[in-house]
This record gives C-alpha cells, structure tokens and sequence, in this order.
C-alpha cells in the first residue's frame, strides 16, 4: 500500500479485519473486551495550531499542500508560513484551560475513555518531554509558567478523577525534529509527510529519531500515571523502510503497564490490537474491536465558525457504530483560549441526555444481527436484545401504532424503554409485530428503544 493510498487529504484509511491478529496475552484479550464495552470516547486535537484556526500540522507538508493550504491566504510564501507555523508556541497561552470542566462534561456526555493528543505531526508536546524544546512547558511557551503548564497531566489527572480512562495519542512521525526533518538534507525545503532523508543513506540519523521517539513514548508511559491504550498515528513511520522497533518501545512500557493496548494505526500486526476508520462508518459489521474517529464538527482542529453536526446526526451516528461493533470516539476541539466551544458543550450535554435515558442497551452490549439496517439498530447483553428505531427529523413513523421489529429469536416481553411501558407484541415470519399506544410526542424523536428478553 502507497503512502498516497494511507492518508487522503489527512484522512486516513483502516486495516482489513482480516489482517488483524489476537493478542497472545490473555490481560490483552480481557482488555479487549474491556475496549469493547466502553463504546464512547472523547477525543481532543489541541495545540498551537488551534489559534490559528487551521488543520493541524498538515500544511507544513509541502507534498499535502493542494488541500491543507486552502485557508492560508495571508501570505503566499510558504517557507514564511512554515515559519510562522513553528513559531506559534510563542503565543500559545491558554490560561482559559479547564481540565476539570472537561472531564466532568465528559463523563456526563457517557464517554468511558479520553483519546488526546500529547503530540501531532508538527512535533509540538503537549507534556513536560526532555526530549526537546518544543512543548508546552518550553521556556518560549507563554503558558510554560502557569499552574496547569503541563497540560497532559492535569488533563490525564482530571479525567482520571472522573473513571474515564486514558488513551495517549502520540504521532509517530516528527516534522520538527532534526532527526525527521532535517533541513538542508536531500529534499531542500520541499517536505512530505516522510523524513527528509533516505534513512538507509543516514542510518546514524535514523537511529537518533528511533531513540527521541522512544524516549518520548516511554515518558508517557511511565511518568504519567495509568495509561490504558497507546495511540499510534502516522501509519506510515513503521512501514516499508521507516522502521521504529516499535515492538521494543512496547514491550517496555508493559512492564510498566502490563494492559497497555496499542493502536498501531494502518500498520497491521500485533500492535494494531484495535482498527481505527476515520470520518467514516464502515458499511457492514466488523467482528473484531474498532473504533472509528468523528469530528462533532467538520474538522479535528479548532475551526473559527465551524459547521457542527446535529445533535440527531452524532446520535444516529453512535447507535450505528455500536451495532455495527465498534466504538465512537468523537472529537471535540478545544478553543485556543482553553474552553470548549459553547456548541460542542450543548451538543455534549444533549448527547449525555440520551445515554443516561438509554445507557443500559449500549454500554458493555455486543452484535447481533441483523445489526443495522433501514434505520434499525440491535445491540444485545446476557439474554435481552435493544431494538434501537431511528428518525429523521421528518419522520412520521414515531406515530406508527405498530412496528414490525426482524428479529430471530424467540422473545417473552418487550418494554418500551423510556415510557415505563411493556408492550403486546405476535409473532410472525421473520420478526415480531409490537402494538404501540398512540404517540403523544409534539416532535419526532431521535430514536424509540425498545427491550426485549429472549424466552
């Protein structure tokens, strides 16, 4: 697979189920399902690229540039916008930050694990690294002196405090770093996604760029309380001749957090112990774990006057995922200033409306078929099937007084989850027929759940 057939205008494509492996560990297996009963994650881009409103790192790649560069229409020099680029750490000072405010939203919106970036492709830390000067708690960083300066602790601690669980994002590839980008190597100034040297030229540069990216790996595995899964990006550092040993990385930072699960994005093998579709539903139920990335609005970076998906849109969007077997994470930019914008909140809370009324035939649930189709969801726990029926905001069939439901088994009683009401239902070929009282509902609903145990 090419690099170009990897990532398409930042967006990157998912390993084949049938490529994935089963971990050997049993504590993996048992995490695994731990990962398969979460269902929801928060996921958060933020860095200094936020203030200027823009994708993150992606314009800085020259060979990316047609579609990363269609807002930069300040200059058209673009060695003068990369530098304006790198330098925007010097102005990064959100003291607005509210670590706290955030776990607490998350936790009542139902997500059970956090996905942050502690760095992207640009090579900015969001944590106190040695490793370089480029990070937030940087002498050159306006913020480095502020009570919360390490930002990835007091988030990892925040969201901790709450039961969620922690997944640190870490971009494998490293565009600020000499050791990845080196300048006046064999490129010049014209970059790509890739080092800028033939690593088998510089065998001696690249082995200075394994060493930096494993000793960041292993600070944030060690330094930084309970991690529950390392999340790789940059699926193209690991493959063909970007070899990192990213097994050696691993298997050291096990012996520190021996539940550690690794998602090694695109790359296949043993450390891609979930796969990752991004800004997409997969079209048919995957049987192995996933998880699939979704911005709440059009882009994983702070994006000034962003477009926000409905409240409807992000909630059909989980049920389908779920019943397809996989997780949401949903991605939430953070300002510049530190707060979450004021829509994201709102869509955060009606989001955690709904999984506190339907929770129970969601989390910890599995597949069943048919899964999903025509707007019908299923989802399954011990002996009770959930019947999830979706709507469109011009849907007139909430007010149907019967609903046919395709399901195989033998079922005892059906409750109308919500409504505090047990149902009459027939059995036909195929299916059941439920009898619903007539709606008394002024607006079409986002969906009607229904409960039903098996005999």
């Amino acid at each position: 697979m090419s690099d170009e057939q990897i990532v398409e205008q930042g967006v990157h494509n998912y390993s084949s189920e049938k490529n994935w492996l089963e971990p050997k560990e049993e504590i993996l297996k048992e995490r695994l399902e731990w990962f398969k009963d979460q269902k929801l994650a928060l996921m958060m881009h933020w860095g200094p690229y936020s203030q200027i409103g823009l994708v993150e790192s992606w314009a800085l790649s020259d060979e990316d540039g047609d579609w990363s560069r269609d807002d930069v229409d300040w200059t058209e020099d673009m060695e003068e916008f990369k530098r304006e680029y790198w330098n925007l750490n010097k102005t990064f000072n959100p003291i607005r930050f509210q670590p706290d405010k955030w776990a607490e939203l998350a936790q009542y919106a139902g997500c059970n694990y956090l996905i942050f970036t502690t760095k992207h492709h640009d090579g900015f830390s969001m944590w106190d690294t040695n490793e370089t000067e480029y990070k937030i708690t940087g002498k050159d960083c306006p913020f480095h002196q502020h009570k919360y300066a390490d930002i990835t602790r007091n988030v990892f601690d925040a969201f901790r405090a709450k039961g969620i669980g922690i997944a640190a994002y870490f971009s494998k590839a490293d565009w600020h770093t000499p050791y990845y980008w080196a300048p006046g190597m064999e490129r010049g100034n014209h970059m790509w996604r890739g080092p800028s040297y033939d690593r088998d030229k510089y065998p001696y540069m690249w082995e200075k760029f394994i060493s930096f990216t494993h000793n960041q790996i292993l600070e944030l595995m060690t330094k930084y309380g309970k991690i529950d899964i390392l999340w790789l990006d940059a699926g193209w550092v690991g493959k063909r001749n970007q070899d990192i040993r990213l097994g050696e990385v691993v298997e050291k930072a096990r012996q520190h957090q021996p539940w550690l699960l690794t998602a090694d994005r695109t790359v296949g093998g043993l450390y891609e112990n979930y796969i990752t579709p991004e800004q997409t539903i997969p079209d048919h139920p995957i049987h192995v774990p996933w998880e699939s990335c979704i911005t709440i609005a059009t882009s994983f970076a702070f994006k000034y006057e962003d477009e926000y998906k409905s409240l409807r849109e992000i909630i059909h969007t989980f049920i389908e995922i779920v019943a397809k077997g996989g997780n949401l994470a949903l991605n939430v930019p953070p300002q510049p200033d530190g707060r979450l914008p004021r829509q994201a909140i709102e869509l955060l809370q009606g989001l955690g409306d709904f999984t506190q009324a339907f929770g129970e035939a969601i989390y910890g649930t599995r597949m069943i078929a048919p899964y999903f189709q025509n707007n019908v969801a299923f989802t399954q726990k011990d002996n009770t099937i959930y019947c999830f029926q979706l709507y469109d905001e011009r849907d007139n069939k909430y007010k149907e007084t019967t609903k046919f439901i395709p399901v195989a088994e033998e079922i005892a009683q059906v409750e109308w989850l919500g409504m505090d009401t047990m149902l009459s239902f027939e059995k036909l070929d195929h299916g059941i027929q439920l009898h619903l009282p007539e709606s008394t509902e002024t607006e079409v609903p986002i969906a009607h759940v229904f409960k039903m145990v098996k005999k």
